[in-house]
């Protein structure tokens, strides 16, 4: 079941992407990126199997920053995507802080989401200053190389759109996994909890190109 899950997932994920820039253009990407990054904190935590895989519900979110940004690359511009990265990063980096000092307060005798707060939101500050530092990397080299490829292949929008993506989620996810383990795990079990990863977000970033071109489609 997780596997029609995750396509339905998929599915739903994409379609808010297009939906919001239909509905608002640019400004309603600038809302899904910020969207994305908090829930995509979130979601990440809950971890399923696919197949023989591990993984976790975050990467489709995460994903999904990456259709937002080639999206106004190709609809707006390079400065639009990369304002909505600088956007984006400062939402994540504070609903970090804001979920860190609601964690300090002293819970009420009568309070019954205090346990689970603190498990939701209890985090490595070594890990969120991997995922944050690569995330906005990622994304912005993700910006680059997709405009590089737009202007040496303006009719191949799937090529640079899956070229960006999957070059870019494929250094994201090994360098994050070398930041955040490095030291507690081997480089072995690092390098293939990375591999594993990047083979799930390949499928993915593949499955946003038909997102991409409906959006160009509705103009």
């Amino acid at each position: 079941m997780n596997i029609i899950y995750g396509f339905i997932n998929i599915i739903v994920v994409f379609s808010f992407v297009v939906l919001m820039e239909k509905l608002f253009k640019k400004e309603g990407l600038y809302v899904w990126l910020s969207v994305a990054t908090i829930l995509a904190n979130l979601t990440v935590c809950k971890m399923i199997d696919v197949f023989t895989f591990t993984t976790s519900l975050g990467n489709v979110l995460f994903a999904s920053t990456f259709l937002a940004t080639d999206i106004m690359s190709e609809k707006y511009s390079k400065e639009d995507a990369k304002k909505g990265i600088y956007i984006s990063l400062c939402s994540g980096i504070i609903f970090i802080i804001i979920t860190q000092i609601t964690l300090l307060f002293i819970p009420s005798a009568d309070d019954v989401v205090n346990d689970a707060m603190k498990v939701l939101f209890t985090i490595s500050f070594r890990t969120m200053a991997a995922s944050m530092a690569m995330f906005f990397i990622s994304n912005m080299m993700d910006i680059h190389i997709y405009n590089k490829l737009k202007e040496k292949y303006p009719n191949r929008l799937w090529l640079r759109n899956n070229l960006s993506t999957i070059l870019c989620n494929c250094i994201e996810n090994y360098f994050f996994n070398t930041l955040a383990f490095i030291g507690i795990f081997s480089l072995p079990v690092i390098f293939s909890i990375a591999t594993t990863t990047t083979i799930i977000e390949i499928v993915i970033a593949i499955c946003d190109t038909p997102f991409l071109y409906i959006s160009k489609k509705l103009g």
